[in-house]
């Protein structure tokens, strides 16, 4: 064979091969690994119903982001939502976080309840593994100094000061009318926090505390509760707890009749979309002051409707789950890697403003968002609306309440 024939065939071979390795899946076309994201949310147990609701919101933000193209800083890789269930138990939850950093995760979304996320966030600092905080109030939460802890939603503290703001603001354009209050509450790290909160900030309104009532979660029978609330005689019943007790406690007092000014919580675990449609007698007039959804957003809207058409409703768990996978992934982004130092170092000077939450720009200190702001809510038989502050509201308080036939 002469030297000519013998390039021929190498070239042809080599040509060959090449063909073989580009139509070889792993080899030329080989995809990057997704970045894995630890969803820890109660999905069993007496805070299920929060918790896939939380869960719920953080995978429309890994489905949104994906086919979108995934990470653009990383060359398109993909996210992959690697889920945890605690069970409502603080214990599993923290089992749950040390589970999935053996799978490799590089970030945390959850815990729902701050009794949850206190020790689940102390297991993941051990790795320095970021850990965006969905829902739980506690501000004990981001004020031990670990540096991997973030919450983009505001805590008990903040929620508590800007609530009973527009509690006085309610009640001073209705004459002053309310002047005593029973304080409800569950006996966890969420509702005894907030509970002494409510309790110190309420003379500064000029409202006297007549008593403070605690339960356990679950509870199943408020009779003897409500019975006490009737025998004090408020004018205001605040109340500080989760989904199934917030909604039992409501009804509870409706079928008693109990007649005061108005129903207040902070951060109540059961003031939804849900209680609306499953029990628009109980709800109507109720006041919340809690997170929610900026009104006049267009993508807040377009969410919204998505979500309901899907038959699911559109609680605050989801939003604030989709809008902290969109916050991580955008300090993912800034930071052009998953590393985790690199991360925690952007999301401490996070500027993220791409949210539909009635906030200003992202702005962590010691982890807490300072531009995180919640708002007063009441619900009518139909829906809720924002009525407090004036720059979000679409609806004026019917307060107080007309008394009950």
């Amino acid at each position: 064979m002469n030297l000519n024939a013998r390039l021929s065939r190498r070239l042809v071979l080599q040509a060959g091969a090449a063909t073989a390795v580009m139509g070889a899946p792993g080899l030329v076309l080989a995809q990057p690994k997704p970045l894995k994201i630890g969803l820890v949310h109660p999905v069993s147990g007496a805070l299920a119903y929060s918790g896939a609701q939380g869960r719920l919101g953080c995978q429309l933000a890994i489905d949104e982001i994906n086919a979108a193209g995934g990470l653009k800083a990383l060359g398109g890789t993909k996210l992959e939502a690697a889920l945890a269930d605690s069970q409502s138990r603080p214990e599993v939850g923290v089992a749950e976080v040390e589970r999935l950093q053996q799978d490799g995760v590089s970030a945390y979304v959850g815990c729902f309840s701050s009794a949850i996320a206190l020790p689940a966030t102390q297991a993941a600092a051990k790795y320095n593994t970021p850990f965006m905080i969905d829902v739980g109030v506690s501000d004990a939460i981001v004020s031990r100094g670990l540096k991997n802890v973030f919450r983009l939603a505001p805590g008990n503290g903040k929620c508590v000061e800007d609530a009973f703001a527009g509690l006085a603001d309610v009640n001073k354009k209705a004459g002053g009318v309310a002047k005593t209050a029973v304080i409800v509450h569950e006996d966890s790290e969420f509702g005894t926090s907030t509970a002494k909160l409510l309790s110190a900030k309420l003379s500064g309104i000029g409202l006297e505390v007549k008593e403070v009532l605690k339960h356990a979660t679950p509870t199943r029978d408020f009779s003897n509760l409500v019975l006490r609330i009737k025998a004090l005689k408020p004018d205001l019943v605040i109340v500080s707890n989760y989904q199934n007790e917030y909604v039992l406690l409501a009804r509870s007092m409706h079928q008693q009749k109990v007649d005061v000014a108005g129903i207040f919580s902070v951060l109540g675990g059961g003031f939804n979309y849900r209680l609306v449609k499953e029990q628009p007698d109980v709800a109507q007039y109720m006041m919340d002051f809690n997170h929610w959804y900026n009104p006049r957003n267009p993508k807040a809207q377009e969410m919204r409707k998505a979500v309901e058409a899907k038959g699911t409703l559109f609680t605050f768990e989801v939003y604030c789950g989709y809008n902290s996978v969109k916050c991580y992934v955008d300090a993912v982004e800034r930071a052009k890697s998953a590393d985790k130092a690199a991360v925690i170092a952007a999301l401490e000077t996070s500027t993220w403003s791409d949210h539909f939450m009635p906030y200003g720009p992202t702005k962590f200190v010691n982890g807490q968002n300072q531009g995180g702001r919640a708002v007063l809510l009441q619900a009518t038989k139909t829906d809720i609306d924002v009525i407090w502050p004036d720059e979000f509201a679409a609806a004026k308080a019917v307060f107080p309440r007309p008394k009950l036939g």
